[in-house]
């Protein structure tokens, strides 16, 4: 009668070398690397193969959890086919023997049965001086058995079955260990995608990099710095749109990498069209930075002339970001207002969003060319051109400093003389707007009109009421210039950011700016409110009973 483990006089076996024996509760694994260093050994020994393989019998619930809830409740053994089997297993005499319990006893075998099976042929070849032959239809019937059955064993047997075919001889590249390896690599979690690495070479392996979604979501600053240091203008053209939007997604204003860019599209002008490249100028106007290349305006001229038909909302992109960096041909003005262009694009699904653009660009036309004499975008046509604040500062409503300035001037000038968030013609947004006399007196909004006329007056109409204008109330508008609103690392307004001030101010609005910074250093709400009146009275602006 075998005694059970742990009682007393029995005897543990004793640990071999390649082979990790399992505690109390814990599952049996051998080690591949030793048992195969063995195996690959020319030295290797029959002893030391034995003791390899006369390893301690695994317990069903040894090999990992089995589907069919072989273990009872609380661990304790039951006797049963199933365990009787695992018995028969153990203690066959051949085989030829070992094969027959498996294939008779179909109902109760289960997948923990299967390394038994193999570790009792192991057992049986290497523990007798001059071991039984075995039949190799012996070998493939069980072979084929384990085949037939792996899809349902768990990860744990996959594992103890591939390494014991391994040892007892079965080749790597047979059916059996290919068909333990496909399904524990079917088991094994996906790999992590690969480190981004800074190669120029291979074009594609740059593209799924700059495609990742780790490139699209952070600012990857070092590694664009070590692309410009190469020759990025010899890339595919979609690898330079997506370092484009890259640098224009993460407001990062690397000079040389956008003077590439530049450089890249006036050599390939003939092979690039509109929509790609407004993409390409996309970061110009948003970085506010216009390149040192020479041909890039007559470049692009030349685009927009061939390409403003074909593709008008990529036209019309392009210009954008040209009327960001002041620098609008009056060739392509031409063609975007001309009647067969507007009519064009009415009855496409982008007509708001293009006559959006269209507004803003007659506005540009009005306040910076007055040397332009083509034709114009139509009143009735006309749109405001940003009705709300912009998508970025309402994304980051929580991060801005709006609600506690909003609150030192309620506390300091009374919420009847201030606005916040007005929009005023043709369609700029204000942070806060306050209306002063001539002498420097914050005066009650109900009582004034907020807006200034726009168009602006002529200078000749302007000298005709300079003596009304006297008594005009001027427009101050509190310009908010939080962190986003400048470029990654630097002190540049974004191209929107600078295009609004300059119109604004064209438009005869006094613009107070209030830098992050100095909102940042203010400790509290009685120091943002000294901070606020000193800018004020810098203005020589009064308030309160002496300000009337």
């Amino acid at each position: 009668m075998r005694r059970p483990r742990g009682e007393p006089g029995s005897r543990a076996p004793r640990p071999t070398e390649g082979a990790i024996c399992a505690g109390p509760g814990e599952s049996w694994s051998p080690s591949p690397n030793s048992m195969l260093r063995v195996l690959l050994s020319a030295q290797a020994s029959a002893a030391r193969l034995t003791g390899l393989l006369l390893l301690p019998s695994a317990q069903p619930f040894c090999l990992g959890p089995s589907k069919w809830g072989d273990r009872p409740p609380g661990g304790g053994s039951r006797a049963g086919p199933v365990q009787g089997l695992q018995r028969l297993l153990e203690q066959a005499r051949s085989p030829g023997e070992l094969l027959r319990w498996l294939g008779q006893n179909p109902t109760k075998v289960r997948a923990h049965h299967y390394p038994v099976a193999l570790r009792r042929l192991g057992q049986l070849l290497g523990s007798q001086p001059r071991p039984p032959p075995v039949e190799q239809a012996t070998l493939q019937d069980l072979s084929q058995l384990i085949i037939r059955n792996c899809p349902s064993f768990d990860i744990h047997t996959i594992h103890v079955c591939l390494h014991l075919a391994v040892l007892l001889g079965f080749p790597s590249d047979g059916p059996l260990a290919c068909a333990l390896e496909q399904e524990r690599r079917s088991r094994l979690p996906p790999k992590p995608p690969p480190p981004l690495q800074p190669v120029l070479g291979g074009g594609q392996r740059l593209e799924a990099a700059l495609s990742c979604p780790r490139f699209l979501r952070h600012p990857q600053q070092h590694f664009i710095r070590s692309l410009a240091e190469g020759r990025p203008e010899e890339l595919t053209p979609h690898v330079m749109v997506l370092l484009a939007q890259h640098l224009a997604r993460h407001r990062l204003r690397e000079p040389k990498l956008l003077e590439a860019i530049a450089h890249f599209l006036v050599v390939q002008e003939g092979q690039l069209n509109s929509k790609v490249v407004q993409k390409l100028v996309l970061p110009f106007g948003r970085l506010n930075y216009f390149p040192l290349e020479q041909q890039f305006m007559p470049c692009l001229e030349r685009i927009l002339a061939r390409e403003a038909g074909v593709a008008p909302l990529a036209t019309l992109n392009i210009l954008m970001s040209l009327c960001q960096l002041q620098c609008l041909p009056f060739r392509a003005l031409h063609l975007v207002f001309s009647p067969g262009f507007i009519n064009h694009i009415s009855g496409t699904p982008h007509a708001l969003i293009v006559r959006r653009y269209l507004s803003l660009l007659d506005m540009a036309v009005e306040l910076e060319l007055p040397g332009y004499r083509g034709p114009r975008l139509p009143r009735r046509l006309q749109v405001p051109i940003f009705p709300q604040p912009l998508i970025t500062d309402r994304a980051r409503c929580k991060y801005s400093h709006k609600d506690i300035v909003a609150e030192g001037l309620r506390q300091l000038l009374g919420e009847e003389r201030y606005r916040q968030d007005l929009t005023v013609p043709p369609g700029y947004c204000t942070d806060f707007l306050l209306c002063v006399s001539s002498s420097g007196a914050v005066l009650p909004m109900k009582t004034q009109d907020p807006f200034l006329p726009y168009p602006p007056r002529s200078s000749q109409s302007q000298a005709a009421s300079q003596q009304t204008a006297r008594d005009a109330a001027q427009r101050v508008v509190l310009m908010l210039r939080e962190r986003w609103h400048f470029c990654r690392d630097g002190r540049v307004l974004l191209g929107s950011r600078a295009l609004r001030e300059r119109h604004l101010g064209l438009m005869g609005y006094q613009l107070l700016p209030l830098s992050f910074e100095e909102l940042e250093s203010q400790r509290g709400l009685p120091q943002l409110k000294s901070y606020l009146r000193q800018k004020l009275q810098a203005l020589g602006l009064r308030w309160g009973p002496e300000g009337g």
